[in-house]
């Protein structure tokens, strides 16, 4: 079925990617031109960089536009990917009022976008939305066990009230919408300094500092290479107009805190230990998808193990470390 959904994908389209100079929308936007399609990357730079989208500047099909999707947007453009939004704690509660505003007045701009130009739209939504969940794995038909008013509802709360708007505005106005529920992803361009737990370990492992783990490192997250999650992300933009989500995307295989620090520490070689710290206020115990939706519906299933994923998001921080000096 995936085949399928990629062979209608064929077309040359010009495609916006909102957070395009981001880790994930970085990939994207690489992988829409190795598909031969024209890509209009629209980032502020808050958390991406000129340095992930480098390779792509100079190519034809491939244009940068620096701009903050609070604002409206007038282009034109034959899909949109909304990724734009700062995903990890670090970066999200810097600035949480802006972090609420780019979730959901970025969403209401870039569906009024769809809306006029009558184009599919794909929201990247996140896990988050499921809160500290108190169903195992989470399903797509959970609605979730989140603080309202904690410092990560900014991001979760954001991110909720997006799929709201993109619901709303597919039965008010008929646009067609995709929802994607993103879990834990990693890979190369994931920022040194985020805060996530996989470019924390190998950043702390490859500079000989002590791992911090906060609790008893049994907490658990399951880790989706971004390769897999890009793929998943353009079968379901190929989908037909009523499948609209929302679906999981990530990886079921589930780790430990712990687990994961003895993996980096061992592929790194590094003579790290491990520090605890106090758990953060609201950090979820358990994240694992139930990902029965995609296989069915894309298709789409993880392909990249975590010990080979590793490995490549590793080399990445060497080089990025070494210039680090």
């Amino acid at each position: 079925m995936a085949t399928q959904h990629i062979s209608r994908y064929s077309t040359r389209k010009r495609v916006l990617v909102t957070g395009g100079a981001g880790f994930i929308g970085s990939h994207l936007c690489a992988r829409l031109i190795e598909q031969g399609h024209e890509v209009l990357c629209v980032d502020n730079f808050f958390t991406g960089t000129r340095a992930n989208i480098a390779p792509l500047l100079d190519h034809d099909s491939f244009e940068l536009m620096r701009h903050d999707v609070t604002f409206p947007l007038y282009v034109e453009v034959d899909e949109i990917y909304n990724l734009a939004c700062p995903a990890s704690p670090v970066h999200y509660q810097f600035d949480p009022v802006q972090t609420t505003k780019t979730s959901v007045v970025g969403a209401v701009n870039m569906l009024g976008l769809a809306k006029r130009l009558r184009a599919p739209i794909l929201q990247a939504s996140t896990s988050e939305v499921y809160g500290d969940p108190s169903v195992h794995p989470q399903v797509e038909s959970y609605w979730g066990n989140v603080n309202p008013i904690g410092p990560r509802s900014c991001y979760d709360e954001g991110k909720r009230c997006a799929e709201t708007l993109f619901f709303d505005y597919n039965r008010q106005h008929g646009i067609p919408i995709k929802v994607i529920r993103i879990f834990n992803t990693y890979g190369p361009h994931m920022h040194p300094n985020d805060g996530r737990v996989v470019s924390n370990f190998i950043v702390q492992a490859l500079r000989g500092q002590d791992i911090t783990i906060y609790g008893d490192g049994q907490q658990t997250r399951s880790f989706c290479y971004v390769d897999d999650l890009v793929r998943g992300f353009m079968a379901m933009m190929a989908t037909p107009n009523e499948v609209t989500g929302p679906i999981n995307l990530g990886n079921p295989g589930e780790f430990t805190m712990l687990e994961l620090a003895q993996i980096v520490i061992e592929l790194t070689g590094s003579t790290s230990r491990l520090e605890h710290r106090p758990l953060p206020q609201d950090d979820p115990k358990q994240r694992r998808p139930d990902i029965s939706k995609a296989k069915e519906t894309l298709g789409w299933d993880v392909t990249i193990p975590l010990r080979e994923g590793l490995v490549k998001t590793i080399d990445y921080f060497r080089g990025v470390v070494a210039r680090e000096g």
